[in-house]
């Protein structure tokens, strides 16, 4: 009965091919969605994030904005429950939220191999590690800058040696530059000497995050500068926060398009079912039960959502590892990436919606009467 099934889809290509278009334009829009809103959900609920503290200035937001004396790690190195303290500095070329921002983080090139996981990939660490201007380029901010070890890489008035590029378990971490903290603090046209955007804190295993960071805001609330101390998650959360509404916004837009996918199919197989009216009566009367005709029709409109929904999400799929897209914001990046979850949910959901499709159409095809079906012209 599948080949009924194809020939019968054949037989009105063109209605065939505007219906897996349009089922395949809405599962594209709707895989591009929900990666936006998984890459938010990684980046705020990662263990190390949650594990992790920022030390930031208080009320700033922007990291231009943000200046925090370095001695500072020194201070909240003595206070219990702290592991060790990695002064960073951030520099990047737009504040504002963007697909193609530069962010650059200096940091100790000794410290940042136990606070960050990085694997270099390409070249090596060594000129990061003894060169003042070396540097560490993330895979995806390398791949769309189109750059490679060994490359002089300039923005504003950055530029640097790359000395290598990395990977890292964390997607939004491989859109960053690492850097000596010592060349953004001392580069052309800034002016941190002797100061950093933020302190990052490792934690002891058995200490309480929510009172350690109070702790440290209440000894800092006597320095030059107060802070306002978060976990990393919670960080990027706020710093994020103008985005997120808007994120959350666009699952309704996901929504909408599975609806559309909805739409589309029922509509194409109500239309199918009509023009053979007949055909499923001579059907009955050649011994089709009306639970196989119902079968066939569901089959019919499953086979279109999936079709359609595997083309589409295919082509989001295919263009977000290619493009590996982010979108960052204040400093923080927020990686629009593919995964397997996102593959899976995409066909869960097509055969899914294709069966809620169909149901309609195969009632009307089941309880076909024989008779009047026959007399219509």
């Amino acid at each position: 009965m599948l080949r009924y099934v194809i020939k019968t889809l054949l037989r009105h290509r063109t209605r065939t091919l505007l219906t897996i278009g349009g089922a395949a334009v809405a599962m594209f829009v709707f895989c591009f969605v929900e990666a936006i809103q998984e890459g938010l959900r990684k980046m705020t609920s990662e263990s190390e994030s949650n594990r992790t503290l920022v030390v930031y200035q208080e009320n700033r937001f922007c990291p231009s904005t943000s200046h925090l004396p370095i001695d500072y790690a020194r201070e909240i190195a003595k206070i219990p429950g702290v592991a060790e303290v990695m002064p960073v500095q951030v520099w990047t070329n737009n504040c504002r939220a963007s697909l193609d921002v530069v962010v650059f983080n200096g940091v100790d090139p000794q410290l940042i191999k136990r606070f960050r996981k990085l694997e270099v990939i390409e070249g090596s660490a060594t000129g990061f590690e003894t060169e003042s201007n070396g540097a560490l380029v993330g895979r995806t901010l390398a791949s769309r800058r189109g750059i490679k070890a060994g490359d002089t890489f300039s923005i504003g008035p950055m530029s640097v040696k790359v000395s290598g590029i990395f990977r890292s378990p964390v997607a939004a971490e491989e859109n960053v530059i690492y850097t000596p903290v010592s060349y953004l603090q001392m580069a052309e046209g800034t002016d941190n000497a002797g100061t950093v955007t933020l302190h990052e804190v490792m934690v002891a295993p058995d200490a309480d995050l929510n009172a350690l960071a109070e702790t440290i805001d209440q000894a800092m609330k006597n320095g030059p500068v107060p802070t306002k101390t978060r976990t990393r998650g919670a960080f990027m959360a706020h710093a994020v926060s103008d985005l997120v509404d808007f994120i959350r916004f666009t699952a309704w837009l996901g929504y909408a398009c599975l609806g559309l996918v909805l739409s589309i199919v029922a509509t194409t197989t109500v239309m199918s079912v009509q023009d053979r009216i007949k055909e499923y009566a001579v059907l009955q009367t050649l011994g089709i039960r009306p639970a196989t005709a119902a079968r066939l029709v569901l089959t019919e409109s499953t086979t279109l959502c999936i079709v359609g929904g595997l083309v589409g999400a295919g082509l989001a799929l295919a263009m977000l590892a290619w493009f590996r897209f982010a979108m960052t914001t204040e400093g923080v990046s927020l990686a629009i990436l593919p995964s397997i979850r996102l593959g899976l949910l995409a066909g869960v959901l097509s055969v899914s919606v294709g069966l809620i499709a169909g149901i309609g159409p195969a009632i009307q095809a089941a309880q076909t009467p024989i008779v009047a079906a026959l007399r219509q012209e």
